[in-house]
């Protein structure tokens, strides 16, 4: 898939509005995870280096209107610490006098937008504020993959007002998951996990007639084992999605490998009283929070040869240290498997860099739902309205 890269945009001397992915966590008015704040910082560098000046515009959370929780005044603090860069705030997402704010900020300072979904026009795209975000710059890049399956006036109504381009982690998120898309190395292994089958419903059906393994674990592996009539306890089960996951077990069954063990406990809590059992013997009390050793064995034996793996979602409850074993070993084996490999998801991202794996992956998404939505098939309307531009 080509897109219009930072090349086609003329910089120098021009004022770029990059539209970056700063959705981060925040605790106490601090930033607790940096890694989507670090990520964006290579498009503000090239261009600064171009002789661009540069005002940075996101979302931050769900906000109701105006939230001074949700504000981006920490976010940008963190940007300016880890850019190395000036940064200033502005109080306000656009109009005249967010216009005339950021026309005074020196050149050499990068401005950044109060919260975009503080505007209720955001996410719906209304074409007054797309306007009003145009009018700060005389171009735009889209370097928020994880925002690019929105249509919304800072992803898609500015980019269709002014000359735009794909940032370079743009680029690189639509370069990795198309690759898994068209003509993958094989053997091509899907890892799945996280809570849900229904947030992972639409990427099995589209990938399962495409990958030669679908490995699941997590706590929508228990939707599975149910369908296939084993009595999973307590544990995590979409009863909606039970009828639909045993159609994918009867057309793909050869292709899906589910737990054969698991980790149960008698209720949710890190301290909670745990053993390892099979999973055809789950007390009626007991809840799967982890895949057993077993299981760990078969999944790595899959991985580790692959051509290619996706991972997206953590094989059981990684933040207690009782129920970490099958997300860590799923981890190395992704790290060491030699192939192509893509981590995405924000609860696998977060594993993976926890255990201190993520640079010996091939490629760590910033996009959990826009990736999945790209691998279901689906047009991401940040995407869609740059290869218009192009074609343009």
């Amino acid at each position: 898939m080509d897109l219009p890269g930072l090349d086609s945009l003329e910089i120098d001397g021009r004022t770029i509005l990059v539209r970056a992915d700063l959705n981060v966590p925040l605790e106490d008015g601090g930033v607790t995870d940096d890694h989507r704040i670090v990520s964006s910082i290579p498009v503000i560098h090239q261009i600064r280096d171009r002789g661009g000046r540069v005002v940075v515009c996101s979302h931050l959370g769900r906000p109701n209107g105006r939230d001074p929780a949700l504000s981006m005044a920490p976010v940008t603090t963190r940007l300016g610490e880890l850019g190395g860069f000036p940064v200033t705030q502005i109080d306000g997402v656009a109009g005249p006098e967010v216009t005339a704010a950021a026309a005074a900020v020196d050149r050499d300072t990068v401005a950044v937008l109060e919260n975009t979904r503080f505007e209720s026009g955001e996410t719906s795209n209304d074409p007054v504020l797309a306007r009003g975000l145009a009018d700060l710059a005389e171009g735009f890049v889209l370097d928020a993959f994880g925002s690019a399956h929105r249509a919304h006036a800072s992803t898609v109504g500015v980019a269709e007002l002014l000359p735009s381009a794909a940032g370079p982690l743009l680029a690189a998120e639509v370069a990795a998951l198309s690759r898994l898309l068209t003509d993958p190395p094989r053997p091509y292994v899907v890892v799945l996990g996280g809570a849900k089958v229904a947030d992972k419903l639409g990427v099995m059906l589209h990938l399962l007639p495409r990958v030669d393994r679908m490995v699941i674990g997590g706590g929508m592996c228990f939707t599975l084992l149910a369908a296939t009539g084993i009595e999973v306890g307590t544990s995590l089960v979409d009863a909606d999605r039970v009828a639909d996951v045993g159609a994918l077990l009867e057309e793909h069954g050869d292709k899906i490998v589910l737990p054969t063990d698991v980790v149960v406990a008698d209720r949710f809590a890190e301290d909670a009283d745990h053993r390892i059992v099979s999973v055809d013997a789950i007390g009626a009390g007991e809840m799967g929070l982890d895949i057993g050793p077993a299981t760990i064995d078969r999944f790595v034996a899959e991985v580790i040869p692959a051509g290619s793996v996706f991972w997206n979602g953590p094989m059981g409850v990684f933040e207690w240290e009782a129920f970490r074993p099958g997300t860590a070993a799923m981890a190395d084996a992704v790290a060491e498997c030699p192939g192509f490999t893509v981590v995405g998801g924000g609860d696998s991202v977060a594993a993976i860099r926890m255990l201190g794996r993520d640079h010996e992956v091939g490629h760590v998404s910033t996009g959990g739902g826009a990736g999945l939505e790209m691998l279901e098939g689906a047009e991401l309307p940040g995407v869609s309205v740059l290869e218009r531009t192009m074609r343009s």
